[in-house]
């Protein structure tokens, strides 16, 4: 037995209405939705500590979500697991004619242009009453400086874009002096959430206009607050101090030590 197929007994005997378990038999698609994001930011995270023998175990987590749903969808006589993996077959062939027939692209850029157009192909097969326009498809679970940068892409092809990156900074400069200008004035929450937005909106097109990922780079610093804020804890921690008793200008210069350090 393949262990694919042993995996998915093992679901359907979990998900079973008179043996199978309590907890796995109550899950909805809705209910698991959050367990799947989490276990995809777990893989995520294992690439980036490079930890390959858990990233092994979280793809494990990953694929078993994947198995959820198939087995959900099973039970209700809506598709089952074997057309998952059917329909992404048969997608990966129909957007790489280059490697799996006689096409041939000249240039990387003829090649992108034709993967974008194979997928423009299908959103267009795809869309409803409800979903019509160059940015209907994208995501709202996304993340949303994720969702942002693929916003702005989808505009981009369409022409809406600047060519260089210039304009992009004094967009960020703009949007900057409008929430000062909100600050200043006393705004409400609302506005000043408003104008946070167009911020961040703007550095996640200056990310996309350098080719870099705004997730992946603000996962990184991230990691980096943690190790120079441990290293404080840490200096404080030997002097016998704790960081509450010292001033602002004393943690600044650990602060400083930390990042010339790490």
């Amino acid at each position: 037995m393949s262990e694919i197929k042993r995996l998915l007994e093992i679901m359907a005997r979990l998900r079973d209405p008179q043996e199978g378990c309590p907890w796995d038999r109550e899950q909805t698609y809705a209910s698991i939705v959050p367990h799947t994001i989490e276990e995809a930011y777990e893989v995520a995270d294992s690439i980036a500590r490079e930890d390959y023998e858990e990233l092994r175990d979280e793809l494990g987590d990953l694929l078993l979500q994947v198995i959820f749903y198939s087995q959900i969808a099973t039970e209700e006589g809506r598709f089952n697991f074997d057309d998952v993996v059917r329909a992404i077959n048969e997608k990966l062939v129909r957007r790489h004619p280059h490697v799996f027939s006689d096409t041939s692209y000249t240039s990387e850029a003829e090649r992108s242009e034709a993967w974008e157009r194979q997928k423009a192909q299908e959103r267009d097969q795809k869309k409803t009453d409800q979903s019509t326009g160059r940015l209907a498809g994208v995501a709202m679970a996304l993340p949303a400086l994720t969702r942002a940068v693929k916003l702005q892409k989808r505009a981009a092809r369409a022409g809406f874009d600047w060519k260089e990156v210039g304009p992009v900074f004094e967009k960020i400069q703009e949007e900057l002096q409008e929430i000062q200008v909100e600050i200043d004035e006393g705004a409400a929450r609302a506005r000043l959430e408003d104008e946070m937005g167009d911020i961040l909106f703007a550095v996640s097109n200056l990310a996309r206009h350098l080719e870099l990922e705004p997730e992946a780079a603000l996962r990184s610093t991230n990691r980096k607050f943690e190790r120079r804020f441990a290293h404080m804890e840490r200096a404080l921690e030997s002097d016998g101090r704790a960081m509450e008793d010292c001033s602002l200008d004393e943690l600044e210069l650990l602060w400083q030590q930390a990042k010339s350090g790490i």
